[in-house]
């Protein structure tokens, strides 16, 4: 068979959609409600809806009441655990000090908010989507964006499959298909890869500060129902990390005597010999923790990343064809660990904006609405406010500048300013990494197989799965320049940072060889963010390939 590229098919609508989370899926409801005739598509590389979802997840509802009011009267949604208790910790070695909720800022509250899983919520906001007539395609790849002759987009194209590691074509070769629109929203999540080059091309980064990440790790346990506390909602902050470290974990109780429990790094950390993943696994052995856990079951793990710029770090969101919404945007929250409510606000608004446009027989120009209006939505407001915190927190450590971050969204609250102005994040994530010869190697504990696990096992969980002959989706642009820095500079810290287990330096008899197991990639995209030299690229692989996360 010729390895000539083919030309592709293509498919016209209205409005194509990357991304089947909840900004996506929103926006593709809130279209064909305003205007049911409309042409909507909605392409997800997950192997379904909801496949590559993970959240907490504490879900402010706000953002669900605008899009379905009557969910709380449809017996299949899934979210049915109200939060009734909330606690706040700073957690030492041996115990933990409980915080007073009166000296929490009222945003911080969660009594109106509810547990569950956002992928399964995904999966039935997906459903409610297809009765409106939106045709979804799950399994789909966006790896291209196609423009106009004007330089506007025009829509993308997804990838080809049945492609071979060495780039030959296999007897399953399918060319990928273009999918046209009158307007393109992206919904890819944090560190979309077509959203990385929209940001390029169009330096839509020019006016804000650089972008921040933490990484989520996440696991979904059922335990003993004697220990089983619905509705309890715990976050902490402190042990096992530094004071240098920021980052923080939770515990929710939900469901039939289920609880999630996670852990977040702010990826601004400068210990090349730091694990996240280590760290998480440490955790759970906390004596206020570990009870809860032995004599239970783990369901579920995974990983992701999580946008922490806020306010500041938030692109230009509009271009000629289209925009960014949810958290290709950078729309979380990070105090309150919540970005659900504002990804399907900022879904909506731009849907608003789109059936505005067509309505007026517009097409592929630049939704200037969408852009100049988001800062004084119920979107911008809510970040507005607690824009300061993560700087903070950043800048004076974790005692300070949680103490600072507090007072700023008090004076927020009561006063309506802020005694700080608008504080710069600095550098990036990747830049803020510090050489190996500073730090001492950290020990891992052996894992007990009863509440600490390792990767592999854990990965295993995920349901992660590649077409193993298939091009390697983890690019190293440089390989002399990883073993010059990465490796004898920083030590290897791609072995680390990964919580799946992707890099491994092997010993060989030329010196050190940069090992990629690319078939374990849950598709978090740390790497993309934390290599120091921005060498490691995150592209799409093969349609459907990666985690299929049940319950997260």
């Amino acid at each position: 068979m010729s390895d000539e590229p083919q030309p592709r098919d293509s498919m016209e609508f209205d409005v194509v959609i990357v991304g089947a989370g909840p900004a996506g899926l929103s926006a593709a409801i809130r279209l064909k409600q305003i205007e049911p005739a409309l042409s909507v598509v909605v392409i997800e590389k997950g192997s379904e809806v909801g496949a590559h979802i993970l959240s907490g997840a504490v879900i402010d509802p706000v953002g669900l009441d605008d899009l379905i009011p009557e969910w709380r009267d449809e017996d299949d949604c899934p979210l049915k655990t109200r939060v009734s208790e909330d606690r706040f910790a700073w957690m030492t070695a041996n115990g933990e000090i409980r915080l007073p909720n009166v000296l929490m800022p009222p945003l911080m509250n969660n009594h109106h908010c509810y547990i569950g899983s956002l992928g399964d919520l995904c999966r039935w906001l997906g459903a409610r989507a297809e009765a409106l007539g939106v045709e979804i395609y799950p399994g789909f790849a966006a790896t291209e964006i196609v423009y106009g002759e004007h330089n506007e987009v025009r829509g993308v194209a997804t990838g080809d499959m049945g492609v071979a590691r060495d780039g030959s074509h296999k007897a399953s070769f399918t060319r990928g298909m273009e999918l046209l629109g009158k307007y393109t929203l992206f919904a890819e999540g944090a560190r979309g890869s077509l959203t990385k080059q929209l940001i390029a091309r169009y330096a839509l980064d020019s006016g804000s500060e650089p972008p921040k990440f933490g990484i989520g790790l996440k696991e979904v346990w059922q335990i003993d129902k004697a220990k089983h506390q619905p509705g309890l909602v715990r976050h902490s902050f402190g042990w096992p990390l530094d004071s240098k470290t920021g980052g923080g974990s939770f515990l929710y109780h939900y469901g039939e005597n289920l609880v999630a429990i996670g852990f977040v790094v702010h990826l601004n950390y400068d210990d090349p010999y730091l694990s996240p993943f280590e760290e998480f696994q440490r955790f759970k052995t906390h004596p206020s923790i570990r009870p809860t856990l032995e004599g239970g079951k783990r369901l579920s793990y995974g990983a992701r990343a999580i946008t922490e710029g806020g306010f500041q770090s938030v692109p230009r969101l509009t271009f000629a064809g289209g925009a960014l919404i949810g958290c290709a945007a950078g729309f979380v929250n990070v105090p309150r660990i919540k970005g659900v409510h504002n990804a399907m606000r900022s879904g909506m608004i731009a849907a608003r904006h789109v059936t505005d446009a067509l309505a007026e027989g517009r097409a592929n120009d630049e939704l200037v609405q969408y852009e100049s209006g988001w800062r004084l939505s119920s979107v911008g407001r809510d970040l507005n406010r607690v824009r300061n915190v993560k700087p903070l927190w950043s800048k004076f450590g974790t005692v300070l500048g949680v103490v600072l971050g507090g007072l700023d969204m008090w004076t927020q609250t009561l006063l309506g300013l802020s005694l700080f102005g608008t504080l710069s994040h600095g550098k990036t994530d990747a830049a803020s990494l510090h050489p190996a010869r500073d730090y001492k190697p950290r020990v891992a504990s052996k894992p007990d197989g009863q509440v600490t696990f390792d990767r592999l096992s854990s990965v295993f969980l995920s349901n992660t799965n590649h077409e193993e002959d298939q091009p390697v989706h983890l690019k190293v642009l440089n390989m002399a320049l990883q073993k010059s820095s990465e490796h004898d500079v920083f030590a290897g810290p791609s072995n680390r940072y990964c919580p799946a287990g992707v890099y491994e330096w092997l010993d060989g008899p030329d010196g050190p060889r940069f090992q990629i197991n690319a078939q374990n990639c849950v598709h978090c995209k740390t790497c993309d963010i934390k290599d120091p030299n921005a060498n490691i690229v995150w592209v799409p692989p093969e349609g459907g390939g990666g985690p299929n996360y049940q319950g997260m």
